[in-house]
């Protein structure tokens, strides 16, 4: 199994670890519910080195990306990031990342950990440009420091203002004495925070700055179990869960990051879809009956007949009530109404609602 600059750390710690894309992680330390009650409440810092790191470089940078992305690049400035997914030919999702553009002729892509790979020979076999690419994935350390007291805790770490790094900005500069650390404002938990990118070697460093900086607002380590709930409530998309090689982006509703100004791979069929409209989409529902809905368990209407599945799910530990995701026939997804979930043999009520699940 691979291993993170932290491993080592999170075992001392006491964290309970998992094999996480060949990873060896921290799933959680004092338990999920109180690390994700940490977050919501006040400050705790992830360990997300698994994830990749990209450069692509050169004056056909933007070009290429431009190719391989949904998302508009040419909208970036430095300092700028962007949410953004690769298409692939079929109709599906390669990966979604985020791409942060660091200079004028040079671009950052943090992609998932599972994907690192397959995502990387994929730009490789479009890169009909001459763009320089780099896989720094091995080299990089992130860390992940989400909450509402992040700003606070973090400041005596470093001269930037960390309340003016809005979502979806960055800022690179010194943090905990460690110089050009990449500051960003991307969070995945909806609670507010930032993400900070060092090399490998100065991540223990940074880690135990981090603590120590953030010991009087109650800062914890958080595990990985925590960051799906966390995500979840907020209703943003798991890649391998609700999002995938067989799932569009307009079908997963993320037709706002998918920009028909430029062309780009499977830009033509896709903008069919947006157009003619699809047949399923991607729904978000609350159990209204005791149960737990998980990944794969069949979504019902009225006869029983299976007309989904859930792709994630469960007990939402901020509103206390079972909540999930799931692809189910269009016609069904209007707010308010009624589907079932099959939960262990048996058809348990749920309604469609609204995303996110939680407002903070």
């Amino acid at each position: 199994m691979k291993t993170t600059a932290l491993t080592h750390v999170h075992e001392a710690l006491g964290a309970k670890m998992t094999s996480f894309a060949g990873y060896s992680m921290p799933v959680q330390y004092k338990g999920l519910k109180h690390e994700h009650e940490v977050v919501r409440k006040a400050v705790g810092v992830f360990d997300v080195s698994h994830m990749g790191e990209f450069f692509i470089r050169g004056p056909h940078a933007e070009e290429l990306l431009q190719k391989i992305s949904s998302n508009d690049a040419s909208k970036l400035f430095v300092g700028k990031a962007q949410y953004s997914c690769m298409p692939n030919e079929r109709g599906g999702i390669v990966d979604d990342l985020i791409i942060y553009k660091t200079k004028e002729d040079e671009f950052l892509l943090v992609v998932n950990a599972a994907n690192i790979q397959k995502d990387w020979d994929w730009i490789q076999s479009h890169n009909d440009v001459g763009a320089e690419l780099i896989d720094a994935s091995e080299q990089w350390s992130l860390l992940a420091i989400q909450g509402p007291k992040a700003a606070k805790a973090m400041q005596s770490l470093t001269d930037t203002d960390l309340e003016n790094i809005k979502f979806y900005t960055f800022e690179i500069g010194d943090f905990a004495g460690c110089p050009n650390v990449i500051i960003s404002a991307t969070g995945y938990t909806g609670s507010g925070g930032f993400e900070i990118y060092v090399p490998n070697e100065s991540a223990e460093k940074v880690w135990n700055a981090v603590l120590e900086a953030g010991s009087e607002d109650g800062i914890e380590p958080i595990g990985l179990g925590a960051r799906d709930t966390l995500r979840l409530e907020m209703g943003f998309c798991l890649y391998g869960n609700d999002i995938d090689d067989t799932t569009s982006p307009i079908e997963a509703g993320l037709g706002w990051i998918t920009k028909f100004t430029k062309d780009f791979i499977n830009s033509e069929a896709l903008k069919k879809q947006k157009e003619e409209g699809v047949e399923h989409k991607l729904a978000a529902f609350e159990l209204k009956e005791k149960g737990i809905p998980r990944k794969d368990y069949p979504i019902l209407d009225d006869d029983g007949n299976t007309i989904g599945r859930v792709t994630s799910g469960t007990m939402s530990p901020s509103l206390d009530k079972p909540i999930g995701l799931g692809y189910i026939p269009t016609s069904h997804k209007k707010e308010g109404n009624e589907i079932f979930i099959g939960v262990r043999k048996k058809k348990l009520k749920a309604e469609v609602v609204k995303l996110p699940f939680y407002k903070p």
